[in-house]
């Protein structure tokens, strides 16, 4: 008879309900452990439903910003009422969006023929002589199940972090699970940490309604990414009324009366009626046996990986946030791929990071693949840039559109494309050419030469190709 490899997961995130699709679909004898519901954070409390409240800010901004100047008029002639939400409303079709993502996710899982196991599961310190390893899963009511594996994927993912003095209460001070929760629209929302999540709910809460004071403890919004983008994020934040502190770095929050208090580290307080913690993430890798197994962490309590998504314990592999590669959703997938591929023996391309694109879904959304202008501004590449603002394209000019731009990166000698930025409405979408140019490692003439839609934002894309080209034949 021939043997069935055993593999169990822990945690059933994007790295791990992927990663077990992949395994059972390769005919493996895959256990699937998760405690909340398959999806993970990113399906049940963070992207799924992050987006679906993005989605519904970005419909009333594009109402409230562009029906007047498209000459859309609101209750008879003239009118210049505003839309209103109910957010009570909203965040209801959020969960509901969610949990019903959720148990589709479960449902295809289950039918490629994967068991899924509801509870928390620990890795015992000792490997079987025969290399095994044993996974003991606590169920809800506290009854426990061994499992014997071949093969363990480690995918428990991240949670909120918190400040010590400013500990979210779920009502008024808030981390970004609890805030699907509110019934009614926060009157001043504190929004704490200016990274990709607190840009994020900064900007959708303005767009809905709130008053929003974004506090950065950094020069400027979004510190990580492109600055030209940040640039073009700030001064539209800033231009919709927000108000964005910057190096302001918030030392605590406390509840006074219906008030919330922050107060900054250089004495300054500011008051709202709501707070909300984006201060970043911590993995979720206490408590799993993980360094008596033989599991290397990181300072940060990450887990070490190698590009197959290896640990240093054999027969334990890692995906997603838990290893603190890179939080995307689509990087948790990928690695928890590659880790199946790497234990079933299969054709497997080590986790390369050039490649990954992702997408910030503010308004504009800011869009990015390959390498950066910190890349290029710092050395690491030599690379030619063009940057074109949406401002010249006709399509944006049809749409009312006029913050944002399309930048291009490529190699001065071959004109190959190693990067890009997009920012403008749905850059997610208009990324995806840029990143089959970066994977596929095609030249700006390529780009360029490519059939475009006119008129259409896609079209930015080509004539900054054909900008980049005509540099390279003039060099030449």
């Amino acid at each position: 008879m021939e043997h069935v490899t055993r593999i169990v997961i822990i945690g059933g995130g994007p790295g791990g309900y992927e990663a077990g699709l992949v395994a059972a679909q390769l005919g493996a004898e895959v256990t699937v452990v998760d405690l909340d519901g398959l999806g993970g954070a990113s399906v049940l409390t963070d992207c799924v439903p992050s987006k679906t409240l993005i989605a519904t800010a970005e419909v009333k901004t594009n109402f409230d910003s562009s029906y007047q100047e498209l000459g859309i008029t609101l209750g008879g002639d003239g009118a210049e009422d505003g839309i209103g939400v109910d957010l009570g409303k909203v965040n209801r079709r959020v969960k509901r969006l969610a949990l019903a993502q959720s148990h589709d996710i479960t449902a295809s899982v289950t039918r490629a023929g994967a068991r899924v196991m509801r509870g928390r599961g620990r890795l015992e310190p000792q490997q079987g002589p025969d290399g095994s390893r044993t996974v003991v899963v606590t169920a809800a009511d506290g009854t426990e199940e061994t499992l014997t594996a071949d093969a363990v994927l480690i995918s428990t993912g991240g949670h909120p972090r918190e400040i010590p003095d400013a500990q979210p209460d779920g009502e008024r001070i808030l981390n970004w699970k609890q805030v699907y929760d509110l019934d009614e629209l926060p009157e001043e929302l504190i929004v704490v940490g200016s990274g990709v999540t607190g840009a994020e709910f900064a900007g959708a809460y303005q767009s809905l309604g709130s008053h929003v004071t974004l506090v950065s403890s950094r020069d400027r919004v979004l510190p990580g990414e492109d600055p030209d983008a940040a640039a073009v994020l700030e001064d539209v934040f800033r231009r919709r009324g927000m108000n964005v502190m910057a190096r302001s770095r918030a030392a605590s929050a406390k509840r006074v009366g219906d008030r919330v208090e922050v107060t900054l580290s250089d004495g300054r307080v500011i008051t709202g009626s709501h707070c909300l913690m984006a201060v970043g993430a911590v993995p979720n890798t206490s408590g799993l046996g993980l360094e008596e197994a033989g599991v290397r962490l990181k300072e940060s309590g990450h887990i070490w990986t190698d590009k197959v998504s290896r640990t240093t314990a054999p027969g334990v592999y890692a995906a997603g946030d838990c290893t603190g590669v890179l939080a995307l959703a689509s990087v948790a997938a990928k690695q928890g791929r590659v880790a199946m591929y790497h234990i079933l023996g299969e054709t497997v391309a080590p986790l390369d990071l050039k490649t990954v694109s992702a997408n910030i879904f503010t308004d504009p959304e800011i869009a990015t693949v390959g390498y950066s202008q910190a890349d290029a501004d710092e050395g690491r590449i030599d690379a030619w840039t063009v940057k074109l603002p949406l401002l010249r394209n006709p399509r944006a000019k049809m749409q009312g559109v006029r913050d944002g731009f399309v930048k291009l990166f490529c190699r001065p000698g071959t004109g190959i494309v190693v990067g890009g930025v997009v920012v403008s409405p749905r850059a997610s979408e208009l990324i995806h050419p840029i990143s089959i140019a970066v994977d596929n490692n095609l030249t700006v003439e390529q780009i360029a030469n490519a059939f475009t839609v006119y008129p259409s934002l896609s079209g930015s894309i080509a004539e900054v190709a054909r900008q980049l080209h005509t540099r390279k034949a003039a060099q030449d």
